[in-house]
């Protein structure tokens, strides 16, 4: 299995309404500070629909980047119950999904 495949994977796992991070995705596939790699990987999603890329955003709770532009990520989350101003979520440490 690809180093790819194993991230997607995991991935999955964050259910609809949370959110992780690049570093902990990266140390959930066993990746010691993995999180440009993870960034790589998500940016070469080949289906950034079904496995959830937006749910991926930086350390600090901001958005960070989505293929389709922060606006639309942005707007992904919120739909699913993410509250974000300025770029950033509200109570990230609540959002935050622990694999």
């Amino acid at each position: 299995m690809t180093l790819s495949t194993k991230v997607y994977k995991k991935l999955l796992q964050v259910p609809e309404g949370k959110v992780t991070t690049y570093g902990d995705l990266a140390k959930a596939v066993g990746l010691k500070s993995g999180q440009r790699v993870i960034g790589t990987i998500m940016k070469k999603n080949p289906f950034p629909v079904i496995v959830p890329c937006h749910r991926v955003v930086k350390s600090d709770g901001k958005i960070g980047g989505y293929v389709y532009g922060e606006r639309v990520k942005s707007q992904m989350l919120a739909k699913e119950g993410i509250k974000i101003k300025d770029g950033k979520i509200i109570d990230f440490d609540k959002e935050k999904f622990y694999f």
